[in-house]
């Protein structure tokens, strides 16, 4: 049975289920531009891993959403400083329209150790 953590009427902040956790990370302070909001969204990645007993070399997919695809070159330029080197992570980019002042968004795909 999936285990659902932070449910609402909408979504879960978080599903595991068989050693896999779904989760959806945007950046807390939107008031920042690209950069800032990319930076800040990877650090939130990294406490939700350390959170659930999981670290960057267990992730297994991050698909990124920007709000602008002209972020993109800072988007690789911050990625490729934060993915450990032979632990890639499946990724896919694409634009979309996203909340307001949202600059990105990512669902996180990793592998997690089972309660």
């Amino acid at each position: 049975m999936p285990r659902r953590y932070g449910t609402g009427t909408r979504w879960a902040d978080m599903v595991v289920h068989r050693g896999v956790a779904y989760w959806v990370e945007v950046a807390d302070d939107r008031t920042c531009d690209a950069r800032g909001q990319i930076a800040q969204v990877l650090a939130q990645i990294d406490a939700t891993l350390q959170a659930v007993g999981s670290d960057r070399t267990r992730l297994i997919q991050v698909l990124v959403y920007l709000a602008d695809l002209a972020a993109g070159p800072t988007l690789d330029e911050l990625w490729d400083r934060w993915v450990p080197a032979g632990h890639p992570p499946v990724r896919a980019t694409v634009q979309a329209g996203l909340g307001t002042g949202c600059q990105v968004e990512m669902v996180v795909t990793a592998a997690v150790d089972e309660a």
